[in-house]
């Protein structure tokens, strides 16, 4: 927990930067209570007790940039902790010891163990769920069940996703071939974890759009090369302690949960690595094993600290980079300022799409001189994410009121379908040149002159190195 805590408190704050879904969670965390629940009924509700419970930790400790990160890296060092436990009673103190080690160190873990997101706090209570799981097939009491459903079901309400974890464990106990009154006292608790779970399910299946950005192949070849590693773990002859085996616990919660969904993406995409991240605790819990089992044989010993010592530094690289404002999709405090420092004041503001408004709200004051465009009404009051905008013939009329406009397009933005945006787009494109364009990362900030206020040296895409334009202010 310890090593957990330092890498995740090492450089934390990532130079002051924020990307897309931490702004989200940041600007929807400093909502009142209700209007979290109303913005849930639109959208995002998935997310919805994560942010009520940012929202509390908010209020008690203020609502900065340590404050948005620190609840995850602290989620982590427990997730860690419980890894280490269930090695512990799997397969002995060393291996234990080693896979909270192993834990920690993982690129995916430290990347999401300092973002303000819900993914931390999920690995936390799926692998304290499965530490009350090992413990309730050990000693078989009632109350070990009734833990396990009441961590499973957090889990699940701050992700639905976690409950293929549940799946995990089933296979877990069916593969142990534990005695048939356990199997029943899981299977009644599962019941219960997945009728608790139904109604945010159920609700947030309308919301489905939501996820319409997740269009990319489903790529199976990552996913081959870490079951082949799981299963090649496994084939050693781990350390069982207790009517459960390590392998028939790891290989599942690292194999299912990622086939399960990418299965379901062969129908609607909805495979994103994080969203399945607690299945790097089975990944853990394998190599802290294997290499214990490799410390064990005395001829292998030399071997082994040799290989951990390569690993060591060939995570050096992935752990500085994910320190960085690049190791994210975007960055909304470099789109922010570069809104400002290319825009002047009483410039137009536009966002293409609306929906990528989120993309400049981090610091208010970057948008504090200019005028959004297609704004009918803000997403505080609208209780929205991104607001709620004008109808499109409005949208364009008062475009053409302004002769300069800032606009920002997300990066990778597909050409527009809905009828504000293409609006939008034709209205630049009939009646504007671009002036000049700075890319940042996760958007393009373009400033757009009327055809009549276009100075002489200047003419469409007439900066095309992609670099700032020089707009005079």
């Amino acid at each position: 927990m310890s090593l957990a805590i330092a890498v995740g408190l090492w450089g934390i704050r990532r130079q002051n930067t924020l990307w897309g879904d931490e702004a989200v969670t940041y600007q929807l965390a400093h909502r009142d209570l209700s209007q979290i629940w109303h913005t849930a009924q639109h959208v995002d509700l998935v997310h919805a007790l994560y942010y009520a419970v940012m929202h509390g930790i908010f209020g008690l400790f203020g609502g900065g940039l340590l404050t948005l990160r620190l609840p995850s890296v602290l989620a982590m060092s427990v997730a860690a902790g419980g890894v280490g436990l269930l090695g512990l009673r799997l397969a002995g103190p060393r291996a234990g010891l080693l896979a909270g080690l192993v834990f920690a160190l993982l690129p995916q873990v430290q990347k999401y163990a300092q973002e303000g997101r819900s993914y931390a706090m999920v690995c936390a209570l799926v692998t304290w769920a499965t530490c009350a799981l090992v413990a309730g097939v050990t000693h078989r009491a009632r109350w070990r069940w009734a833990v396990y459903g009441a961590t499973m079901l957090p889990a699940c309400l701050l992700h639905e996703f976690a409950v293929l974890a549940l799946v995990a464990h089933g296979v877990t106990l069916v593969v142990s071939r534990v005695p048939r009154p356990v199997l029943k006292a899981w299977s009644v608790t599962a019941a219960g974890v997945v009728a608790g779970l139904s109604p945010l399910a159920i609700g947030s299946a309308g919301q489905s759009a939501q996820v319409s950005w997740i269009d990319g192949p489903v790529r199976l070849y990552g996913f081959l090369t870490v079951a082949i590693v799981a299963v090649a773990c496994a084939l050693a002859p781990l350390g069982a302690r207790g009517p459960v085996r390590l392998s028939a616990l790891a290989v599942p919660m690292v194999v299912l949960p990622v086939l399960l969904l990418l299965t379901a993406s062969l129908v609607k995409p909805l495979f994103v690595d994080r969203y399945v991240l607690y299945s790097h605790i089975g990944i853990a819990l394998l190599l802290g094993a294997w290499a214990d089992y490799f410390l064990r044989r005395r001829r292998s010993a030399r071997l082994a600290w040799i290989a951990a010592a390569a690993v060591l530094a060939a995570l050096v690289q992935p752990s500085l980079s994910l320190r960085t404002p690049q190791s994210r999709s975007n960055d909304v405090t470099a789109i922010g300022a570069a809104v400002r420092k290319e825009a002047r004041p009483g410039d137009g503001l536009l966002h293409l799409s609306g929906r990528h408004r989120i993309l400049t709200s981090a610091t208010p004051e970057d948008t504090r001189f200019l005028t959004d465009l297609a704004l009918a009404q803000d997403p505080v009051s609208s209780n929205t994410l991104a607001g709620v905008e004008l109808p499109a013939q409005d949208i364009a009329a008062r475009m053409l009121e302004f002769d300069r406009i800032v606009a920002v397009r997300a990066s990778g933005a597909h050409s527009p379908t809905d009828p504000r945006d293409q609006a939008k787009t034709a209205t630049l494109r009939r009646h504007f040149h671009e002036y000049g364009t700075t890319r940042v990362n996760g958007a393009r900030v373009t400033v757009y002159v009327r055809d009549h206020d276009l100075p002489p040296e200047a003419g469409p895409g007439s900066d095309g190195s992609g670099a700032s334009g020089g707009v005079p202010k």
